[in-house]
């Protein structure tokens, strides 16, 4: 009799533990890969501060925006480029209510070595190739090539181009040797020995999230845009180099 009552007492222990399992909200971010080193940081902070657990699948903004176009079991997406969040809410494929600003980007320049401190430096022949984001999708790389083009030296340039396919893969070009520079997200490189872009030589990279309208976590996914705009949440962002002096608006 005992062990049967034992062998009940386990099982509403395992039930009662699965249900409680199934009550935390699991949330998808999709996000800009400028936000790589801040993936952990943010997931601790969320779990610990709200319950709420946090997966991130990290790309290039104009690729996940293309993933959630097409059905992507996404919960938030976070942009590098507020004009691909906009584009999505008029199309109510994210939720138009609650889209922000939560942080303004940044670009800095890279070199393995650490020789390379100005971008004019870049036309040099020791120079064969420098990393960029692709500009089609990246909004880093649009950054970069419109900085090089204010300095006048994209011409120049442009034939020693690589393009990673997000600010994460064109840092690895130059980490790995394959090029001899890279232009990139600050994020990235403010803790490596990089150089700061000024941010005049290109339009302001301004980053904006909302929660995708087929997500089943709404209240989760709205708790981390409100995190990301709160002051815990701008200082976290600004400890990695990004520019949160203007966020925490809706739009």
């Amino acid at each position: 009799m005992s062990s049967s009552i034992a062998r009940l007492c386990s099982l509403i222990l395992l039930f009662a533990s699965l249900s409680i399992a199934q009550t935390v909200p699991n949330l998808v971010v999709a996000a800009a890969a400028d936000l790589a080193p801040l993936e952990a940081k943010i997931a601790v902070r969320m779990r610990d501060s709200y319950g709420i657990k946090i997966r991130f699948a990290v790309g290039s903004s104009g690729m996940l925006a293309r993933q959630i176009e097409n059905g992507a079991p996404f919960d938030v997406y976070l942009s590098a480029n507020e004009k691909f969040v906009t584009d999505l809410a008029a199309r109510r494929l994210v939720l138009p209510e609650t889209v922000r600003v939560y942080a303004l980007g940044r670009l800095g320049l890279w070199s393995k070595d650490g020789g390379i401190r100005d971008p004019r430096q870049l036309t040099g022949p020791e120079v064969r190739h420098l990393a960029i984001p692709n500009p089609v999708h990246a909004p880093y790389g649009l950054a970069a090539r419109q900085a090089l083009e204010r300095m006048g030296i994209w011409k120049r340039l442009e034939g020693r181009i690589v393009y990673g396919e997000n600010v994460r893969q064109a840092f690895e070009f130059a980490a790995s040797g394959n090029a001899e520079a890279a232009i990139t997200s600050w994020t990235l490189l403010h803790d490596r020995g990089g150089v700061l872009i000024d941010e005049s030589w290109h339009a302001p990279i301004v980053q904006a999230g909302a929660v995708v309208a087929s997500t089943k976590e709404p209240a989760a996914a709205r708790r981390l845009l409100e995190f990301l705009t709160s002051e815990p949440g701008r200082a976290l962002l600004t400890q990695h180099g990004l520019n949160c002096a203007t966020i925490g608006k809706p739009r």
